[in-house]
């Protein structure tokens, strides 16, 4: 009977990790579609951290929204292959801007690629408490509701939110990005195939 109940608990608990380790944010790495590129192979030696060089990448108004994303997915990546570990690269990219520009706020309006990158940053910090991450994405989504990256970006952050509640809901956030035809299509097709091969396992939640 021990012996059961033993079983039972160690089965209980690996479901548990399965459940948190397979997740919107850690199950969707997209920015292999963009493994060609040197800047993402920087990332994939970044061990998890971000760097000035990254930074910097993020930072160039003229750098295409796309690959500033993948850069951030391929830092988590680099680092879950260690281990699963909370980080601090969203607070490090904000001294940074403070740096840079004098009296800098993200209160201040930035540009929505910033928000959108402190916001995936800040998620994928600690995905397990992505609340702070969901506001500052509403905020980059608000300013560029235009950009496919921006939104389902906006569409991950807040599915990893809705896993503690909603499956179905986790399904259809990324989904009606996927059919917004009003969208402009700056991500690659194969990052989005990689999206959706994990996001529509949770279709028959609905």
């Amino acid at each position: 009977m021990k012996s059961k109940l033993f079983l039972s608990l160690v089965f209980g608990l690996l479901i548990n990790q399965k459940i948190f380790a397979d997740s919107p944010l850690t199950s969707t790495p997209f920015a292999e579609a963009y493994k060609d590129l040197e800047i993402i192979q920087k990332a994939s030696k970044s061990n998890g951290d971000i760097t000035v060089d990254l930074m910097d990448y993020l930072y160039e108004k003229s750098n295409p929204i796309d690959v500033k994303i993948a850069l951030i997915n391929e830092i988590a990546n680099s680092g879950w292959r260690i281990e699963f570990k909370e980080k601090n690269n969203a607070e490090i990219f904000l001294a940074y801007l403070e740096q840079k520009e004098s009296g800098f706020s993200l209160n201040g309006n930035p540009n929505s690629e910033i928000l959108i990158s402190y916001a995936y940053l800040k998620a994928l910090d600690n995905y397990f408490d992505v609340a702070a991450a969901t506001q500052w994405a509403d905020l980059a989504k608000y300013g560029n509701e235009k950009s496919y990256t921006i939104n389902i970006v906006w569409a991950l952050i807040h599915a990893q939110q809705a896993m503690d509640s909603d499956w179905c809901e986790v399904y259809t956030l990324t989904h009606r990005v996927r059919e917004n035809k009003d969208l402009v299509q700056d991500m690659k097709e194969g990052a989005i195939a990689i999206i959706f091969e994990y996001m529509d396992l949770y279709k028959d939640n609905c």
